[in-house]
């Protein structure tokens, strides 16, 4: 009989440390290689997490709701079917956590200098303690937030792991109108308040009423909407587009398109139309670090995925290089990996515009809350068929019906003009209006 360890994995570079967030098995079953076993939440992804080996779940070492660092023993599995399982481990108790694996070595420095703030000096003995270790090597998030902001990441009293400093812990320490450690700040104008800490009163829950913690997901998706309303200057345009050409182009290809398995969709359709023009508008494909506007070289689309427990936005990479065929197909499967949890965390990363599609569920149009860090989303309202004054061929008006739809887009006017939003959108539509049939 052998005993396989289970352990917390690394779902991603940065990753330290992942909350087992639901328990798929329980102990005594029997489970198959490759099958769920356990679902984890990281600061960037929620995945169910497969069995390493076929077997009996012996023994569960780490309970739900309980955050640990990566590598930590998590569960047993005995490979020999219907082996004993201990009494102790039939009604698991809270075990206590697992000495911590010795963390990798610190990252040699590189050449070009970087924005973030200074770690936490190496003492010159070399008795540096592994939780001194853990708290310098906040995650690159932490010190790229640290670096927008301008916080000594020494100076915020860490909650993960050792101490170590989390996404929620500088969230909040900037909430709370902290200090900026860097002395060549901008001076804040005259009369300027510093920003007031985020605060949710308690509230008295009335006989009847259920009360859910936020998830993981939740919690974080609060945080980054609420950081972005203060961080970008939001403005919002609203485009009306007639989508008549696009609903006869789909209609003539959605079967072809369905025998090679790919859902063709109005999205599909308006992703390919904002990846042909973002290369057109470069200050829609953008970010801004301090003082300064990045132009991103990709164009890499995220599209938001509604899910039962939260919001999350999957990333179609280089989709100006991808076909029509090509999107509808990575939209396919990013959303469907979504919603059973397969996602990777390098699945969500690196996007440089998102859309979001409440359109689904008939809105009519929406104003969007810019994903960090991008300077523009695009939001799409209900597609419907609606009366519409065209004009005839010899210049005389008539009432016909069209399929008709809005799209709007947010934008950080710090950086996007009212006139580079509209002119992007123009050109979004006119594709839309007029597009190439060659291209389906």
């Amino acid at each position: 009989m052998a005993r396989v360890d289970v352990l917390m994995p690394q779902m991603g570079e940065s990753i330290a440390e992942g909350t087992l967030s639901k328990w798929l098995k329980q102990v005594g079953d029997e489970v198959k290689r490759d099958e769920p076993l356990f679902e984890i939440s990281t600061d960037k992804v929620d995945a169910e997490i497969p069995a390493p080996t076929a077997g009996v779940l012996a023994e569960i070492k780490v309970q739900q709701g309980q955050t640990v660092p990566v590598q930590t023993l998590v569960a047993v599995i005995e490979t020999e079917k219907g082996a004993a399982v201990p009494p102790s481990a039939a009604q698991p108790a809270p075990a206590a956590p697992p000495a911590p694996p010795a963390p990798p070595p610190a990252p040699a420095p590189v050449s070009r200098p970087a924005p973030a703030p200074a770690p936490v000096p190496v003492p010159a003995n070399g008795d540096e303690t592994a939780e001194e270790r853990l708290r310098r090597r906040s995650t690159p998030l932490v010190r790229k937030i640290a670096a927008e902001h301008q916080v000594d990441i020494g100076a915020i009293p860490g909650t993960g792991f050792a101490g170590r400093v989390t996404k929620q812990d500088i969230l909040g320490y900037i909430e709370r109108g902290a200090p900026a450690a860097a002395p060549a700040a901008a001076p804040r104008m005259p009369g300027a308040a510093a920003a007031g800490a985020i605060e949710h009163p308690a509230v008295e829950p009335w006989p009847g009423d259920r009360v859910e913690p936020w998830s993981k997901i939740r919690k974080i998706t609060a945080d980054h909407m609420i950081m972005s309303k203060r961080v970008s200057a939001h403005v919002a345009s609203f485009f009306e587009v007639d989508y008549t050409r696009v609903a006869q182009l789909r209609a003539k290809a959605k079967a072809s398109y369905q025998e090679r398995g790919v859902n063709l969709t109005f999205l599909a359709f308006i992703a390919k139309a904002c990846a042909e023009n973002l290369r057109k508008h470069p200050v829609v494909n953008a970010a801004v670090s301090g003082d300064n506007t990045i132009y991103r070289r990709d164009i890499n689309l995220g599209i938001a995925v509604a899910l039962d427990w939260g919001l999350i936005v999957p990333v179609i990479k280089h989709a100006d290089e991808l076909s029509l065929m090509g999107i509808a197909r990575a939209i396919n499967d990013l959303g469907e990996r979504a919603r059973t949890k397969k996602l990777s965390p390098d699945d969500i990363q690196r996007g440089t515009f998102t859309i979001t599609n409440p359109g689904i569920f008939g809105d009519y149009i929406g104003i969007p809350i810019i994903n960090q860090p991008q300077v523009a989303i695009l939001g799409i309202g209900a597609i419907e068929k609606r009366p519409k004054v065209i004009t005839q061929p010899d210049g005389s008006d008539a009432i016909a019906v069209r399929t008709m739809g809005m799209i709007s887009m947010s934008y950080d006017h710090r950086v996007v003009d009212g006139a580079d939003g509209d002119r992007f959108l123009a050109d979004v539509r006119k594709m839309l209006q007029e597009f190439p049939e060659g291209a389906v």
